[in-house]
């Protein structure tokens, strides 16, 4: 879509580019960083049929993260309580969440436009404490994005990096504990089993 509108001259952008400006960030952020020469209205306009494609696309190839349904039942077998909080718009993220088969997984859903700021600052993980009634020193977060990490990590949870698409060492150096591929990675079962045997542990959210 950036290339038909002539963006960086019609070049694609890069990964790194996607990376450093694009990852994790609010549409309403993205219309400054990408038009800030366009009207509100129409680059609010341009975000919307980019997640209206957005959509298009992760209904037809979405795929759950190796160990999904894995950790979820660990989860579940140990009540622990279990919020999504995400930047995405409300379409996306109930699209996501059903698609994956999460709607009764979920017990709150903290989307970008229910808190005055967005990720990285920490107020819609602490909105979700708030709502779990629950301490951030016993919370674990998942975060795939630098914004997302440093969010959690300034709400004072301890927080896992996912390293789907984020380098591991920006996601190292934004505050993630300890970063993993996907939820099979041992290095998380082992974390999971010391937090548990600490009873250190009683929300997770993502």
């Amino acid at each position: 879509m950036l290339q038909e509108i002539g963006f960086n001259g019609g070049v694609p952008i890069t990964e790194e580019f996607f990376i450093k400006n694009i990852s994790g960030r609010h549409n309403e952020e993205l219309c400054g960083v990408l038009l800030p020469n366009w009207d509100l209205q129409r680059a609010r306009k341009f975000m919307d049929d980019k997640e209206a494609l957005f959509r298009r696309l992760a209904s037809e190839q979405l795929e759950p993260v190796k160990g999904l349904n894995k950790l979820c039942k660990w989860i579940e077998e140990r009540g622990l309580k279990r919020a999504a909080v995400t930047n995405a718009e409300r379409s996306n993220a109930e699209l996501l969440i059903s698609a994956l088969g999460l709607s009764d997984f979920f017990e709150v859903v903290v989307l970008a436009n229910d808190c005055e700021r967005q990720k990285p600052f920490p107020d819609p993980y602490l909105r979700a404490l708030q709502v779990l009634e629950v301490s951030p020193k016993h919370t674990l977060v998942f975060e795939d994005s630098v914004s997302g990490v440093k969010a959690g990590v300034a709400a004072g949870m301890l927080v896992v990096g996912m390293g789907l698409r984020n380098p591991e060492k920006s996601l190292a150096d934004a505050g993630a504990s300890f970063v993993i591929n996907d939820f099979n990675d041992p290095k998380l079962w082992t974390a999971l089993e010391e937090l548990e045997n600490k009873e250190e542990i009683v929300t997770v959210t993502t």
